[in-house]
């Protein structure tokens, strides 16, 4: 059986933070992942010559991930993200915080008789990106060594952490569901619905609100999204730390401290650092041989989360188009939040789709596909473009586009169940480029080369995430784990001796930034320690 110090499971983002913090430290480190590559959902490849992304289409710095790259020592080019919104054949661009007009004029000229209304969800933004500029404005402290300067400490820092405090506070009071907000200050249903429809369901106001700060926020590490898990999986192997990929983990002895893999091997551990999904880590831990109350303990925590569910998930088309990325940039930015129809989903994707699901036996493959149809003319897309932020990411004169639209996993898992998931899937292609085609981008018509496309299940196979979530917990349910900043160092905590858990399961609202801070955290006290006793 193999001993390490620390054993950290799961290789997404948050694990990779954990185990170079580790591994810069001097511990006897291993990550283990059950795919041949790290990163999670930050992935990047390559198909025909042109380049995707299987997870994330950008990232934001949020005053955590490039603090972090600084403060372990680690390169990365980066290239600007520039956002797009539009809505039917009107069409923006996020260019800075002052493009807020332009949005609001977009708006404006798309529901002229909700002026009053729009001017009262414009002055919500403006608030939310005030505090988001506190927020995010200085670097997060985890990753700042103060010792080495404390001039800076006392004359950033300290007034920072003031205005910081009234944050948190304009925060817990804008902790509703971001519909229930909207819909007390704007009272045309497609107006709220398409402001709505591109956030999860139920996502607190303050942070459903910030939308417009993160796209000025947003940028692409050059090469893809998928470079940043690349050069923190070298920063560990550079300072010593060991990575072992195709490895799935099938069991957990709590009581001896071991995790077993899928083809019978063992790794004892000191400490174990969970980075992947929570549901897993507690299916699978063994408690006998643990007193009765920590065992108690486990149990409880383990119904909690068992009982808890994913965000929705997402569906998603790559295509590859025989147009030069010049045609797109007239339309776009390489990063477009687009919406094909003013009028909004309504309640199709709320109460016409729980209503489908829970009367599944008899609904036919016709009204699925009704639904399915009405759901993809209505609904808002997130298109990224990467040749429009990279040349390279595309075949000269060619142009690669990500299409992604927020679906319901259960949905998917029934039309799996019924057997027709491949003409599901054919179905799906078939609509989203009809609609778009007839919309923003007609030489899908014509210049097509491939398709291909990703669903909630193809996630959730990939990365083991529980119903194919890509934010953690659905917020339209009691959410199981720490969602308070002022809590946070306690959202690396477990129930289960001498484990820390870290990703976006342990924390609530999460993200790529939140990641992580959760992988900063979880080896803290490990880190602390050490420190302490090579100072005696």
């Amino acid at each position: 059986m193999e001993r390490h110090e620390v054993i950290v499971v799961g290789g997404g983002i948050a694990g990779l933070t954990a185990t170079a913090y580790l591994a810069r430290e001097g511990f006897d480190v291993l990550l283990l992942e059950k795919n041949e590559r790290c990163g999670g959902l930050i992935n990047t490849f390559m198909k025909e010559g042109f380049r995707f992304e299987g997870g994330v289409r950008a990232l934001e710095s949020a005053g955590i991930i490039l603090p972090m790259l600084k403060d372990l020592g680690i390169p990365l080019e980066t290239l600007k993200n520039p956002v797009s919104v539009g809505i039917e054949d009107r069409i923006m661009q996020v260019n800075s915080p002052e493009s807020l007009k332009d949005y609001a004029a977009l708006l404006k000229e798309m529901y002229p008789d909700s002026i009053e209304d729009i001017d009262r969800v414009i002055a919500t933004i403006k608030r939310v990106m005030k505090d988001m500029r506190v927020l995010y404005g200085v670097s997060n402290p985890l990753f700042n060594d103060f010792r080495s300067d404390t001039a800076y400490f006392v004359k950033v820092y300290i007034p920072w952490f003031f205005k910081f405090l009234i944050t948190l506070l304009n925060i817990s009071r804008m902790r509703g569901p971001v519909e229930e907000f909207l819909d007390g200050i704007v009272r045309q249903r497609s107006l709220r619905d398409i402001i709505s429809q591109h956030f999860f369901k139920g996502t607190p106001t303050f942070f459903a609100m910030s939308y417009f700060y993160l796209y000025t926020d947003y940028f692409y590490p050059k090469g893809g999204a998928g470079q940043l898990a690349a050069v923190v999986q070298d920063k560990i192997r550079a300072v010593g730390g060991q990575i072992k990929t195709v490895t799935e983990i099938t069991e957990i002895n709590a009581a001896e401290r071991w995790v077993g893999d899928s083809t019978g091997n063992r790794y004892a551990y000191e400490h174990l650092i969970w980075a992947a999904d929570l549901k897993t880590l507690y299916r699978l831990t063994q408690t006998a041989g643990l007193p009765p109350e920590v065992v108690s303990s486990i149990e409880a925590q383990k119904q909690n989360l068992l009982a808890g569910r994913g965000a929705d998930s997402i569906l998603t088309l790559y295509v590859g188009v025989d147009t030069p990325p010049e045609t797109f940039r007239k339309i776009s930015q390489g990063h477009f939040f687009y919406t094909p129809s003013r009028q909004g989903l309504g309640e199709i994707h709320r109460s016409e789709l729980i209503a489908l699901l829970q009367n599944w036996s008899t609904v036919s493959k016709a009204d699925v596909l009704a639904w399915l149809d009405r759901y993809c003319e209505l609904t808002t897309y997130e298109i990224s473009i990467p040749a429009l932020k990279e040349s390279a990411a595309a075949p000269e004169g060619k142009t690669g586009l990500i299409i992604s639209t927020l679906f319901e996993y259960e949905l998917v898992k029934r039309v799996v169940e019924s057997g027709w998931y491949d003409e599901f899937k054919v179905e799906v292609e078939r609509k989203m480029i009809d609609v778009l085609a007839s919309s923003v981008y007609p030489m899908l018509r014509e210049s097509l080369l491939f398709k291909f496309s990703t669903t909630p299940l193809t996630i959730e196979k990939m990365v083991g995430s529980s119903e194919g979530a890509i934010v953690g917990w659905s917020f339209q349910t009691p959410i199981p784990v720490v969602s308070s900043m002022l809590k946070i160092n306690d959202a690396v905590k477990t129930a289960i001796p001498h484990v820390t858990q870290a990703g976006q399961w342990s924390y609530s609202p999460t993200g790529v930034p939140t990641a992580i801070l959760t992988g900063r955290l979880a080896p803290d006290t490990l880190i602390r320690q050490r420190k302490a006793r090579m100072r005696k």
